[in-house]
């Protein structure tokens, strides 16, 4: 990766304002928008111990307050969201920002660079574990109208969550539209409610004081520690903020933060207190007991909506992480397909899809309540948290060029609380907390397996290969049979001789008439323009080295990559007069140094039923030919 900064189309955000914040308001809030359907009901979870009392209602309620206010606001809306690579945000655009500055230092890029992957691990495993909590907790109000329809409860979430992951392969544009406005009545809704319980019991504003939490925390160190597990919960979703930053821009996201999101759940937090305070009982299911019971239907329908709309998310998150991961070369290719003709970033990739859809399956089954989730997803949110933390330390102190004083107060306030909030999460292993770290660990091991393997990989094809300028040179002094045509020889080395051209050489005795040798580069940004992709080097005798370079964020197209060779050298190159070679390699898992031979047949494995280089860079079936070669690693 070349660390460059070239602003690419993915930074460009076109519309009115105002639209731009409906849109963000529909996409980007959804996960944190949902958590007052189960955050405050979790604090005061029986298992906490924590009696029920007024100092911890409003020790509670304050303890909110301010985590919204130095997580949310202060740390990402302010500082996080500035951390942009070219438009883009996520934990994989801040790490490719942050390794920028340890190009020299190979220690320190490592650590940064498996920061990220554990990051994009977690943040993978916050999709799996936020359809079911988001569509749990929606359902679950089913209970407040008769005890008796519990039954339902398991069976209707399913539904919902398998008929959401089957509309996937249609895309968003069809409904997307109307994501801001259901979650903007959504957003106004929780407002409501809540100001009509702050009327009824308005002293529960005093819990804005940080006296209150100071004193809750003082008075109940231990549950105090414990219940900020749960208090986390009311900040889930925060990277959601930082991952779409790309689709509407910092501003848009701001102010619907600011105007929209941030008041109508500080308002519905605290409306849930003042009703605690009047009613001790409703801490069964203090969101759904706000409500008359008239009002009950038509709220567990808007709250599924609402819950469908942040599982929708979160799922198109995991579409565009895995990409990311992909193009970075952390995992191997996978088919993707593009669900929007305008919109760029709006992909499907069927595999991701069904392993997602199985795991929330089988984490709706084996957990049943949404209480019993609250520790799984407090461990996967906190620790991406953690990791964000470290990377903006970085970019802070060597991209922005803050002065080491201001870095250092700032990242020890930001690490104080991230930590607390994690170490809290850690105590509840046992009760759930096991499940992310179980799906980060084993999503880990097989990007660590692919960038390791890969790595290996390449060195051994280089420590056997010939320099391909002094071959091309050798080549055209005695050349070989001419054919008509062109040849594209697919390479990951652009300084070496494609295995494909010696095998080509060695069985068939020709060269074709033109030859292309092209190096599909993937740089630390997300996008770059079309004017700066291509670089050519004429060796003459119509033989030509190309590198073309695409950003984390862009899906690489031969036909676009040919059309842009015809367009700058002046060359025609037909499809159907052209030929693509391209070296299928058989990994052959041996006891040469590298990696345990278990994790070689893992990365064996891997490599065998990726998606193959045609079907990924979308060359035409009829016109690839194949060579294979098997080495050992």
């Amino acid at each position: 990766m070349r660390p460059v900064n070239i602003a690419g189309s993915g930074s460009e955000h076109h519309g009115p304002l105002p639209v731009l914040v409906l849109a963000a308001i529909g996409v980007v809030f959804g996960d944190i928008g949902t958590s007052p359907l189960y955050a405050l009901k979790e604090c005061f979870s029986p298992e906490h111990g924590i009696p029920f009392t007024t100092s911890a209602i409003f020790g509670i309620i304050s303890m909110i307050f301010w985590a919204l206010l130095l997580v949310v606001t202060i740390k990402y809306v302010i500082f996080v969201l500035r951390a942009d690579n070219s438009g883009e945000g996520g934990v994989l655009s801040l790490m490719a920002l942050a390794l920028r500055s340890a190009r020299d230092d190979r220690r320190r890029y490592f650590v940064l660079l498996m920061l990220g992957a554990l990051g994009a691990c977690m943040l993978l495993g916050e999709s799996v574990i936020t359809p079911a909590i988001s569509v749990l907790s929606a359902v679950e109000g089913l209970e407040v109208i008769h005890p008796d329809m519990k039954h339902f409860v398991i069976p209707i979430t399913l539904i919902i969550i398998v008929m959401l992951f089957m509309v996937q392969r249609y895309g968003t544009a069809a409904v997307g539209r109307y994501f801001g406005p259901i979650m903007l009545v959504w957003f106004s809704t929780l407002a409501v409610m809540g100001m009509h319980h702050i009327w009824l019991n308005p002293t529960i504003l005093q819990a804005i004081s940080p006296l209150y939490a100071i004193a809750f925390i003082s008075e109940h160190t231990l549950q105090a520690y414990i219940v900020m597990g749960s208090v986390v919960l009311v900040v889930t979703g925060v990277e959601a903020l930082y991952l779409d930053m790309g689709h509407f821009g910092r501003k848009p996201v701001r102010l619907a933060w600011l105007l929209v999101a941030l008041p109508a759940l500080l308002i519905n937090y605290f409306g849930q207190g003042a009703m605690l305070l009047s009613d001790a009982t409703a801490i069964s299911n203090p969101f759904f007991l706000m409500l008359p019971q008239w009002a009950l239907w038509p709220m567990i329908g808007l709250a599924t909506v609402a819950t469908v709309i942040a599982s929708q998310a979160v799922i198109s998150g995991a579409f565009s992480l895995a990409n990311q991961a992909i193009l970075l070369g952390f995992l191997p290719r996978m088919e993707i397909l593009h669900t929007s003709e305008t919109e760029r970033g709006q992909i499907y990739m069927p595999t991701v899809n069904w392993v997602v859809l199985i795991l929330v399956i089988f984490t709706v089954v084996e957990f049943r309540e949404s209480g019993n989730l609250a520790a799984a997803y407090g461990i996967s949110v906190t620790t991406t948290m953690l990791i964000t933390t470290t990377l903006l330390a970085v970019v802070m102190a060597k991209e922005w060029h803050i002065k080491p004083v201001l870095v250092t107060l700032l990242i020890i306030s930001f690490f104080i609380i991230d930590f607390s909030f994690w170490t809290a999460n850690l105590i509840k292993i046992k009760d759930g907390g096991w499940y992310p770290l179980m799906l980060g660990a084993a999503c880990f091991l097989m990007l660590t397996t692919w960038h390791k393997g890969r790595k290996l990989l390449r060195e051994r094809i280089v420590s056997d290969s010939i320099r391909l300028p002094d071959f091309i040179a050798a080549l055209l002094a005695h050349p070989p049979h001419r054919v008509e045509g062109t040849a594209v020889f697919l390479t990951a080395h652009i300084d070496f001789v494609p295995v494909a051209l010696l095998h080509n050489l060695k069985h068939n005795r020709v060269l074709h008439e033109r030859v292309i040798f092209l190096k599909l580069s993937i740089w630390d940004v997300p996008y770059v323009r079309d004017e700066d992709r291509l670089t050519i080097n004429d060796m003459g005798g119509n033989i030509y080295i190309v590198r073309a370079v695409h950003g984390f964020k862009e899906t690489p197209d031969i036909n676009s990559v040919l059309a842009l060779i015809e367009k700058q050298q002046g060359l025609q190159l037909p499809l159907e007069d052209t030929s693509f070679f391209l070296a299928r390699d058989t990994i052959v898992p041996s006891k040469l140094p590298g990696m345990a031979i278990w994790r070689e047949r893992l990365f064996a494995w891997m490599m065998q039923n990726a998606a193959k280089p045609s079907d990924f860079f979308r060359i035409p079936a009829n016109r690839v030919v194949e060579l294979g070669t098997k080495i050992e690693i």
